[in-house]
C-alpha cells in the first residue's frame, strides 16, 4: 500500500525542541517506517538533485543499524512529491513504498527471498494509460496496451540485470500519475525517474531484503517538503 512520508519526528516534543541528535539514525527520525524491521532509505540533496545516498538498514532490539549503502542515482528530473508526480517528466517519486516483487534479466542472487520473476523476450510493463494493465508486469503485452507506451524489459540488459519494484502508484494506479518505478542497476547516466545503484549494490539488496520482515522504501531529500525527516 502506498503510504504517504510523514515529514515528523517520531517524537513531537523533541521536533518541537530541535532536541534529536544529529547522529541519530535516519528510519529513527521518521514517523512511519512502514511497519516492518527493514527499511531502505534513498536520500538526496536537494529536489533538483539526480544523486545522493541509498542505505538499507535493519531494525533490532528496537535500534536501527545500517547494513549497507551505496551511490544512488535519482530522475533526470530530480525528485518530486509522489501525490503529485507526473507521468513523462522522468522524476522519482518521494514517498514511503512497499516492495511487490523482484524480477531480473539474469538470475536471482543466491539467498533472494523475495519473489523473482525472470525477463523473458515476452516480458513488458505496461504504461500505456488506456489499458487495464496500466501500471503493471504484463507477459504477453496485452492487446490494449501499446508498445509505443511501455518497456520491454529485455531491451534493458543492464539496468534490469536485477531489480525491485517500488510500490509508487502501484496497489490503486492513478491514471497518468506515473508506471514502471523501479529499484535497479546503474545504466550509464540519472534514471527516467526510478533509482538505481551500482551492480555489486543491487545483488546484496536482493539477498537482504526479506519479505517476511515487511520491507519498504523511503525515497526523500535533504530537507525541505520532501525530506524523509525533518533534523
Amino acid at each position: 500500500m502506498r503510504r504517504r512520508l510523514v515529514t515528523a519526528l517520531v517524537s513531537a516534543s523533541c521536533c518541537a525542541l530541535g532536541l534529536a541528535p544529529a547522529d541519530t539514525a535516519l528510519p529513527a527520525r521518521l514517523a512511519d517506517t512502514g511497519g516492518g524491521t527493514q527499511l531502505i532509505t534513498a536520500e538526496a540533496p536537494d529536489y533538483g538533485s539526480t544523486t545522493g545516498t541509498l542505505t538499507w538498514w535493519d531494525l533490532r532490539h528496537g535500534r536501527w543499524t545500517a547494513a549497507g549503502t551505496a551511490p544512488a542515482r535519482f530522475g533526470s528530473g530530480g525528485l518530486v512529491e509522489g501525490s503529485s508526480r507526473q507521468q513523462g517528466t522522468n522524476t522519482t517519486p518521494t514517498g514511503l513504498y512497499d516492495l511487490p516483487f523482484g524480477f531480473g534479466i539474469e538470475a536471482a542472487p543466491a539467498g533472494t527471498r523475495v519473489t523473482y520473476r525472470p525477463v523473458a523476450e515476452s516480458s513488458w510493463w505496461c504504461q500505456d494509460n488506456d489499458s487495464r494493465a496500466y501500471n503493471r508486469w504484463a507477459d504477453p503485452l496485452p492487446a490494449d496496451c501499446r508498445a509505443s507506451e511501455s518497456e520491454h524489459l529485455v531491451s534493458y540488459p543492464a539496468q534490469y540485470a536485477h531489480a525491485l519494484v517500488i510500490g509508487f502508484n502501484y496497489h490503486h494506479p492513478v491514471r497518468g500519475r506515473g508506471a514502471g518505478i523501479f529499484l535497479h542497476v546503474n545504466g550509464k547516466a540519472a534514471t527516467a525517474g526510478c533509482v538505481s545503484v551500482p551492480s555489486d549494490a543491487m545483488t546484496e539488496i536482493l539477498r537482504w531484503t526479506d519479505p517476511a520482515r515487511h520491507p519498504h522504501i523511503a525515497i526523500g531529500t535533504e530537507g525541505g517538503a520532501t525530506a524523509p525527516a525533518r533534523h
